[in-house]
């Protein structure tokens, strides 16, 4: 008899043993599950506030392009506008008759006399 109590004595240690040892695991795995969470938290805060700044820094540079852009390439003015406009009109007039004449197929596009009146034209303007 009493060395089924004794082994009941040594069996109750034991189980408040290993339900001590189950509450200390339970305390570690809440406490690394609670530290998991944190760090999530972290982790999210930072690639959020990464994501904002890299954001910024985008508009910053698309901004300082296009400043770049009206420096090297500013916006002309009308009369230049229309002066490209009319010389572009002129040269695809012309093409026809410099096309031919550059492959052979026919004289110089503009007679000897065209080329004097041009030029007493643009000496009178002087």
């Amino acid at each position: 008899m009493t060395s089924l109590f004794a082994q009941e004595i040594r069996l109750s240690k034991r189980h408040e043993e290993i339900v001590s040892q189950r509450l200390m695991l339970l305390q570690q795995m809440e406490n690394k599950l609670g530290n998991q969470h944190t760090e999530k938290a972290s982790q999210f805060q930072t690639v959020e506030t990464a994501f904002k700044r890299n954001l910024s820094l985008l508009k910053d540079i698309e901004a300082a392009e296009k400043s770049l852009q009206t420096r090297i390439h500013p916006i002309p003015r009308p009369e230049v506008v229309s002066l490209e406009t009319r010389y572009w009109a002129s040269v695809e007039e012309y093409i026809p008759k410099w096309e031919r004449f550059l492959l052979g197929k026919a004289p110089y596009p503009f007679a000897v006399e065209n080329q004097n009146e041009a030029e007493n034209t643009i000496q009178n303007e002087a």
